[in-house]
């Protein structure tokens, strides 16, 4: 589905925070990506959506090199879907408002479909539809930001801290979405999260980035079961 080979990235010309990244996604599998802050987690999601440019290596989605492409090419015409951290839905505008500017690019009666879809895939979009997103809790605004990704029909969502800020139970509510989304819509999902037990939870695969580059990789469960690596990387030891 998606292969990242050797990137080297940064936001300057003389750091790279990313130095020879290399992963990859499969169609339809959940892959988390875990580590300190720092290790290029959040860079590597925005180089993949087209925000940064590669100096080095290369991005391969469905076999296309897509490393030089800008992240609305990559919205429109390569299916890439991103939601970040933060800022992440339009407070001002309703909950219908920010599902339409998802799917700007749709045809009208296409859009009006796929939103009617989504909300009965979420009913807390149909219940609050007329409402300014401002009055959503935490939880319900990370719904409404991966239902408005996902209104034109990515084939790759990245998801940069989707569990920021929520508390427990809602955190749990909003993994349980992001489950629902894959086994629905049968979209690769690339995610960034620091709560490291519960994104494994619902993983394939993880990735344990350190200083810009791998330091590990498995199964999500083998990851999560394993005490030296609950330890060193995960935050705790094995109960």
């Amino acid at each position: 589905m998606i292969t990242i080979d050797h990137v080297v990235a940064g936001y300057s010309p003389e750091v790279d925070i990313l130095k020879g990244m290399t992963l990859q996604a499969a169609h339809a599998e959940i892959v988390t990506l875990l580590g300190p802050n720092g290790c290029g987690k959040s860079t590597l999601l925005k180089t993949i959506a087209g925000f940064l440019k590669p100096r080095e290596g290369s991005i391969t989605l469905l076999g296309e090199d897509v490393s030089a492409l800008p992240v609305h090419h990559k919205i429109r015409h390569c299916g890439i879907g991103f939601v970040p951290q933060t800022e992440n839905v339009f407070s001002a505008l309703t909950i219908r408002e920010n599902l339409q500017v998802g799917g700007h690019y749709m045809r009208e009666r296409d859009a009006r479909l796929r939103m009617e879809e989504l909300c009965e895939l979420y009913p807390v979009l149909k219940l609050k539809f007329n409402a300014p997103a401002a009055s959503m809790s935490g939880g319900e605004r990370q719904i409404l930001a991966l239902a408005r990704a996902l209104m034109p029909r990515p084939r790759l969502l990245l998801l940069d801290e989707p569990s920021a800020g929520l508390s427990p139970k809602v955190l749990l509510e909003v993994f349980e979405a992001i489950r629902e989304v894959r086994a629905k819509e049968e979209v690769t999902i690339l995610m960034v999260e620091q709560n490291a037990m519960e994104a494994l939870r619902i993983s394939d695969r993880a990735y344990v980035l350190s200083m810009g580059a791998v330091a590990l990789t498995g199964k999500a469960d083998a990851l999560m079961n394993d005490p030296q690596v609950r330890e060193l990387y995960l935050g705790g030891r094995a109960a």
